[in-house]
């Protein structure tokens, strides 16, 4: 009979095994649909985006059980290390939270005490999870797979936090640094700057400092292939790879775009 305790984690269970773990960044879908998609089209998790979109906790909660039932990971990126719903994400199936704008040691211990239990962090228990279909689990048990089963990721998005990023990949219980290109770059002066030699550089740094502590590297924001395989060929196993909204405008304009071409017509 299997563990009552254990909590599959495809995400951490692929970068464990030195694999890349792929997410949809969501911000348009608003149900189970958007995770079951997600799902169909290879990848293994589903990025909430709450930082800039709007969500209800009941709207996150039902896709995070969806996400449950269907075998990826609901994450959801938070507004801030101080965001006051980030055990509730964490207590309804959400299986890791994205802390955005990290920028020193400090912040990313409170990103950590937020989403884990003493004694790595400092969320508070309640009783029935759904991460064990409301099973009454001991907590000599559920606390310790939960707390595997949290992921805490860090996003490196100013200058500031690059600076810092080795303090902060060494905090205990973060789990991911993960640069946020969009931001950074910005940050830089440099938006949309993508091959820069700064950002690359950046880019490098972090991917560095999560070795020399034991954690994974990531990369969001760089919404383009081949960049995203180079990132993933230097170490970074945490990848967003495009937004909902991106994924169904580009196929609507490919679509739109052939069928007018096929007439003879110029493309809107």
């Amino acid at each position: 009979m299997a563990n009552p305790a254990s909590i599959p984690n495809p995400v951490m269970d692929r970068m464990r095994a030195g694999q890349p773990a792929l997410g949809m960044t969501v911000r348009l879908g608003h149900s189970g649909d958007i995770v079951r998609i997600a799902k169909a089209t290879g990848h293994d998790f589903v990025f909430i985006d709450v930082q800039h979109s709007l969500f209800n906790l009941e709207t996150i909660g039902h896709m995070a059980q969806v996400a449950l039932g269907c075998g990826i990971a609901a994450q959801v990126r938070v507004r801030s290390v101080d965001d006051p719903n980030v055990s509730v994400y964490l207590d309804n199936g959400v299986t890791g939270i994205v802390f955005p704008d990290v920028n020193n040691a400090d912040e990313a211990q409170r990103a950590v005490n937020a989403a884990k239990f003493a004694p790595i962090g400092k969320r508070s228990v309640c009783g029935g999870y759904p991460h064990f279909d409301y099973a009454a689990v001991p907590l000599t048990q559920s606390v310790p797979a939960l707390n595997d089963a949290a992921l805490v990721v860090c996003m490196i998005e100013t200058v500031e936090g690059l600076r810092n990023v080795e303090a902060i990949a060494a905090v205990p219980g973060v789990d991911v640094i993960h640069v946020g290109s969009n931001d950074l770059l910005v940050n830089m002066g440099k938006p949309g700057q993508f091959d820069d030699p700064e950002i690359i550089s950046a880019q490098e740094r972090a991917i560095a400092a999560a070795k020399a502590h034991g954690k994974f590297a990531g990369i969001g924001g760089n919404r383009d292939v081949q960049r995203q395989v180079k990132a993933i060929h230097k170490g970074c196993l945490y990848v967003t790879t495009q937004t909902d909204i991106g994924f169904l405008s580009a196929a609507a304009n490919q679509w739109t775009r052939g069928v007018r071409e096929a007439l003879g017509q110029t493309p809107a």
